[in-house]
């Protein structure tokens, strides 16, 4: 098992409706527009369910040797052609097969990207945006941010802001770092470069405010549970399988958002959840939660926005 499985494996075992912000109106489209709330609402436009869903944009920025996959490693001496296929499904059908679903469905998503992948992949990044998504940072290269100086962490995360904005034309205001590992230092590193918000928590079903030296930066909590690596890669799940834990999950949550603010989260990553297998199962269960009054699928920086501007959060 790769060291990357590993850890995503070891990590799961271990009132009244609001005024809705213009900002977060002009991101939401119209099919992901919340209903009617059903009892009360927590989230803007009265809805009672937040779904947030991301696209880990990788392909092209894994390392030529030793990148985790499903195939069995070979001596490092030796290229791994094989694997860098692998990797290079995500670019050429797991994601536009993935846009595609999310414009038949209506809704928006928070892709976080490698720069260098988007480098190798400008167009791609480009229209990701294009279509109405989120251009999020997920730092420069597949190098651990626990394993950097200060000073080198910090040019990661400013090559990553250049990388995108140079081919989506968007600065990114979300940041994911790599294996969730950032440092002692990330927070403060990323207020300083702008940034609202990060996902590495997985300690809760809602977003919430950190204060970091007296200013609040906005946590949207990613999910181990509803990921694609651990689901697929480690657990070995068919999509049926992957189908029942999303509508469990839901349908969970959605008991519970009558009483309380939650947030269902899901992840995706370009090479795993392209499958065309896959992309039906996720469309059938974007179909099913649309179906539920009060369901809004929003953006990470809309959440993020909307968080950092209510009361104590």
């Amino acid at each position: 098992m790769s060291t990357r499985r590993q850890f995503l494996s070891g990590t799961a075992l271990a009132a009244g409706a609001l005024a809705v912000p213009e900002a977060i109106v002009a991101q939401a489209p119209a099919r992901g527009t919340p209903k009617a709330s059903a009892k009360k609402g927590f989230w803007p436009g009265g809805a009672r369910l937040a779904i947030s869903l991301s696209l880990q944009f990788e392909a092209g920025a894994q390392p030529e040797r030793g990148a985790s996959s499903p195939f069995p490693p070979i001596d490092a001496k030796y290229p791994d052609l094989p694997v860098a296929t692998w990797y290079e499904y995500g670019v050429r059908e797991g994601i536009p097969r993935l846009l595609e679903m999310f414009t038949r469905r209506g809704v928006q998503v928070t892709s976080h990207m490698v720069g260098q992948a988007v480098e190798r992949n400008p167009a791609l990044a480009k229209e990701i945006v294009e279509r109405g998504h989120e251009a999020a940072a997920h730092g420069q290269t597949w190098t651990p941010q626990f394993s950097m100086t200060p000073e080198e962490e910090r040019t990661s995360y400013e090559a990553n802001v250049r990388a995108i904005q140079r081919a989506t034309g968007r600065t990114p205001v979300g940041f994911n770092a790599f294996w969730m590992r950032g440092t002692p230092r990330t927070l403060e590193i990323l207020q300083d470069l702008g940034f609202l918000y990060h996902i590495d928590d997985v300690s809760r079903d809602e977003p919430f405010v950190v204060d970091v030296r007296g200013k609040p930066l906005a946590v949207v909590p990613y999910t181990l549970g509803m990921n694609d690596i651990l689901n697929f890669e480690s657990r070995n799940y068919t999509a049926d399988q992957f189908a029942s834990e999303l509508k469990n999950e839901f349908d969970a949550l959605y008991a519970e958002a009558g009483e309380r603010r939650r947030m269902m989260s899901i992840s995706m990553h370009d090479r795993i959840s392209g499958r065309p297998g896959r992309v039906k199962m996720l469309e059938e269960f974007i179909r099913y939660a649309q179906r539920q009054p009060g369901v809004w699928f929003a953006r990470k920086d809309a959440l993020a926005r909307w968080t950092l501007e209510q009361a104590g959060t």
